[in-house]
Formats: structure tokens, C-alpha cells, sequence
């Protein structure tokens, strides 16, 4: 992958058409907001283009993805945005796996599969980087692609409690909602509003908590039939992978997530010196450093364990 400026990412965007915008599978607000407001963008141009991710959509970020209507146009120009690894590709998003022209993104551990990358581990979110971006095209955005940006911010900062939050995070954020995002509507929806049935999910799940290495380690697992038990939908499984670490004495979260056909999705969050995405990068994943994720597609008790190994390792390495 060549690596290139903000100002060359530009001029590629500027020079093609018919984009395809590729999004990791389990979406979340970073990815979301970061395709769809990079889709509206785009079409204000003039240009066509479509977002794509293997996994739906959560219907939680409705208020900005209705204003993106499906166009019908053979993709030309492949765009992906805070995808580290194809390894985190799913459904017909992974034709594209080795066809990614242009990869925006955030992780340090990004494993260069894109033709052209503008990747900045430093940077709080892919959002962040998608709002420069906008900057350097001289684009004045509208409210839905304020909205869009500022979930990706707010939802990937934790509501701007994470370390990689920097002065600039705030100044984007406060830009965004000059440009009429509804912060406080978002960070409500996102982080003080969960269903019920989400409720009775996190219930569930923890009844299946368990520690070793003295509590250093703390694991949970989201089965399929909690899944259907508490009547939970996909989105309202986001957030449950901080639980674990936010335990005292915790020092690697793991969260287990059952999927169908023998796959089973870890998230990993860690603490001090301890590499999540090195951790998970072991298994094809990666991520950032204290939070990360990939998949195992073995039985559950194997990939469980084969975890937990990796996990124990990094954690004695790193005392």
C-alpha cells in the first residue's frame, strides 16, 4: 500500500466515480458514520456511490442512513473506512477484498491491503479523519452528515472519555455541531438509552462471567440463545464488550460472541501495556491498542481456550 497526504486522499475522490464505501462487519458508530457521511458527500458532488457492509445496518443510526437511498451503478473506485484487515469483511463486502483502491483509517495495525491508505493511528476515530478530509475539499457539510460524523466521533471516544481524544477532537466536534449535529440528542441515544430487551441481554451475559490469572483476566460470552431469549437485535449488543474491563483489578476483557456457522467474534479490551490488537492480530484480526477484535472459526470450547491462551501470554509478557 502506498501511503498518501489528506490533500492526495482528496484529489482521488475528486478524480473517480461510481464509489463503493466498504464498512467492518458488526458495524458500529464509527464505521456507520464514517461510510454514510463520506456517501453524502460524495453524491453532493454530483458523483455516485453506495455504501457496503456485510452485516446490517443497526437501525439505531436510522436518523442519519435513511438519507442515503440505494444507487444503481456498477462500482468503479473502492473505498474502505476503518477497516484495519480484510479478515474483517463480511457477506459481498469481502468480493472486494483485494480490490480496496483507497483505505481511510485510524488503526495502527491497519495491515496495508488497500492500493493508496491514509492511516493515522494517533487520530481519536475514522470520523475524525473523514471531517479533515471534508476540510481539505473545501466542503461545507449539512446536518445529516454532521450527525453521521459526530456518532462516529462520539461513539468511538466513548462520549470523548478515551485517551486518544485530543483538543482537536474537541474543535471537529465543536464544527460538527456548528454545522447543526445534534450532540446532545446522539450522545443520549448512544450512551444513556438501551431496550429492554438490551437489559435483559446484559443479564444474561453476565451470568456467564468468568475470571483467571488471579482476576487479571475477565471473560463473557454472548450466545445465540440469549440472543433470541432477551429478543436482542445486533445493536444492541454494542457496549457490552467494555463491561469486563471496567471490572477492578481487570487488566484484559475478552467478549465472546456466537455467530452462525462455527464462528465465534472476540472483542478485546485491555489495560497498562497490554496490545489488544497484537493480541488479536494472532487470529487475523486487529484494532487499536487497548480495544480490538477478530474471529475464530473453530468449536466453542477451542476457541474459547485458544483465546484465553493468547490473553495469559500477553499478560505475562507484559509483567
Amino acid at each position: 500500500m502506498k501511503a498518501i497526504t489528506l490533500e492526495q486522499a482528496a484529489n482521488l475522490l475528486f478524480e473517480n466515480d461510481n464509489f463503493l464505501v466498504l464498512m467492518h462487519k458488526s458495524p458500529d458508530g464509527d464505521a456507520v458514520g464514517s461510510a454514510y457521511a463520506l456517501c453524502m458527500v460524495l453524491r453532493s458532488m454530483g458523483k455516485k456511490a453506495n455504501p457496503l457492509c456485510g452485516d446490517e445496518i443497526p437501525p439505531m443510526y436510522d436518523y442519519f442512513t435513511r438519507y442515503v437511498e440505494p444507487q444503481d451503478f456498477e462500482p468503479q473506485y473502492i473505498v474502505s473506512v476503518d477497516l484495519a484487515s480484510v479478515g474483517l469483511l463480511s457477506g459481498k463486502a469481502k468480493d472486494y477484498a483485494d480490490k480496496v483502491n483507497l483505505c481511510i483509517d485510524h488503526h495502527g495495525s491497519n495491515t496495508g491491503f488497500a492500493e493508496y491508505g491514509y492511516i493515522d493511528g494517533k487520530i481519536s476515530s475514522c470520523a475524525e479523519i473523514i471531517k479533515s478530509l471534508f476540510d481539505v475539499m473545501k466542503i461545507d457539510i449539512d446536518k445529516n452528515v454532521a450527525n453521521a460524523v459526530f456518532t462516529g466521533i462520539c461513539t468511538d471516544t466513548g462520549c470523548f472519555k478515551y485517551s486518544a481524544v485530543s483538543p482537536q477532537t474537541h474543535r471537529v466536534a465543536a464544527d460538527l455541531m456548528e454545522a447543526g449535529a445534534e450532540s446532545a440528542d446522539i450522545c443520549h441515544l448512544m450512551f444513556d438509552s438501551k431496550s429492554r430487551a438490551k437489559l435483559e441481554l446484559e443479564r444474561m451475559v453476565l451470568e456467564t462471567l468468568e475470571f483467571s490469572e488471579q482476576g487479571q483476566i475477565a471473560f463473557i460470552c454472548i450466545s445465540q440463545e440469549a440472543m433470541e431469549k432477551s429478543g436482542a437485535v445486533q445493536c444492541d449488543t454494542d457496549g457490552i464488550a467494555s463491561i469486563p474491563r471496567q471490572i477492578e483489578g481487570v487488566k484484559i476483557g475478552i467478549t465472546m460472541k456466537e455467530k452462525e456457522g462455527g464462528e465465534f467474534r472476540f472483542s478485546v479490551r485491555t489495560a497498562d501495556d497490554i496490545d489488544a490488537s497484537e493480541i488479536c492480530k494472532r487470529f487475523g484480526g486487529g484494532g487499536h491498542k487497548a480495544a480490538a477484535g477478530c474471529s475464530i472459526h473453530k468449536e466453542q470450547t477451542a476457541a474459547k481456550e485458544e483465546m484465553l491462551k493468547a490473553c495469559k501470554a500477553a499478560l505475562n509478557g507484559a509483567e
